[in-house]
């Protein structure tokens, strides 16, 4: 299949380099009046030349000989015949020749050699996000569960010992732990769903203020009253991917929560509009560089000099996400100081409350 692939490749360039040269070798016929046939050589060598950054060797050998016998048969006197009238013409015929191979050889050859250059560069850029991204993994999955399996045994080996406060809080931590582990584990499953292309979202009735106290009781007390809501009562019901859109909310939630100063608030706005469903989700952090605003939806990318922990997928998902949703998500910088998303979705809205049971 591939030599297959590898021939048809390799005829389609020999007959366009054919083609190309016939094409050039006309032009310079027409043009002759005005052009010597030194000039023409020099046309017909730049036209090799081209054809040398782009194609195969053997096609380019293909047309420097074809350039050259056509040169020579009819711009260089006596026309019309591969003979040569004198030793300056033979030495130009043969000069010609000889740079028009050196030329394709000598391209075809620094292309191989950027390439390599190239894929060289790939890989060691492919070898350094894997450990980067294993040191990361490994950093995050192993920490909750180190913190779990010491928790149980410390619950097991001294379970007489130990106040209910005591215990109340080991079993708090080992809650943590799970959840900070059940949100890695979901994170490389949901990005292994959108590079898969297997995402199919499921667009039912969902009211949103309710989805999001839900949403809130899913987090822990302290991260809960961190976070305040600002919606209409009277919002509408909106037909979307409510799964989805949880998880959208949840990773910019838990991104702001890390990394922006305890106790800070996050603020949450929502509004139904004209068939767009509009989220703006706020924080009063130190916001992000305005260089690195682009890259920070880029998969495992982390904010330079960001503290440890995480693995720079939560932003690429909540991207993937929204895009699934067919909806756009726009990153700033607000006056106040931190950042603010904007989410933006197409959405059917009702008024109807039964709808929601449909």
């Amino acid at each position: 299949m591939l030599i297959e692939f590898i021939k048809k490749r390799q005829l389609r360039q020999i007959l366009f380099s054919i083609a190309m040269i016939l094409i050039v070798s006309l032009v310079c016929s027409i043009l002759k009046t005005w052009l010597s046939y030194k000039g023409v050589a020099l046309i017909l060598l730049m036209g090799v030349s081209v054809l040398a950054m782009t194609f195969d060797l053997i096609p380019v050998l293909i047309s420097a000989t074809l350039s050259a016998l056509i040169w020579n048969y009819f711009f260089i006197p006596p026309l019309f015949t591969f003979a040569i009238g004198n030793t300056d013409d033979i030495l130009m015929f043969s000069l010609y020749f000889i740079v028009a191979m050196v030329n394709a050889v000598l391209t075809n050859k620094i292309r191989k050699a950027e390439q390599k250059a190239r894929d060289r560069e790939e890989k060691e850029n492919e070898v350094k996000l894997y450990n980067t991204l294993l040191n990361s993994l490994s950093h995050e999955l192993r920490t909750p569960i180190a913190t779990i399996i010491g928790a149980v045994d410390i619950l097991n080996i001294n379970e007489k010992n130990l106040s209910v406060a005591n215990k109340k809080e080991l079993i708090n931590e080992i809650g943590k732990a799970i959840a900070r582990l059940a949100r890695q584990v979901d994170n490389l499953l949901n990005i292994s769903r959108l590079e898969s292309g297997m995402l199919r979202p499921k667009h039912t009735w969902c009211d949103l203020t309710e989805m999001m106290h839900q949403m809130l009781n899913s987090l822990d007390e302290v991260e809960r009253n961190r976070i305040s809501i600002h919606a209409d009562e009277s919002l509408p019901l909106v037909k979307i991917d409510a799964g989805i859109l949880e998880q959208i909310i949840l990773n910019i939630i838990y991104n702001a929560l890390a990394y922006t100063p305890e106790k800070s608030k996050i603020c949450i706005y929502i509004e139904v509009l004209s068939g767009q469903c509009k989220f703006i989700i706020e924080d009063y952090g130190l916001g992000f560089p305005e260089k690195e605003i682009a890259l920070v939806f880029d998969k495992f990318y982390r904010l330079p000099k960001s503290k440890t922990g995480g693995v720079g997928l939560g932003l690429s998902i909540v991207k993937g996400f929204v895009e699934a949703l067919s909806g756009k998500v726009i990153l700033e910088n607000h006056q106040g100081g931190g950042a603010r998303f904007i989410l933006n979705f197409p959405v059917q809205t009702s008024y109807l409350r039964n709808l929601k049971n449909e």
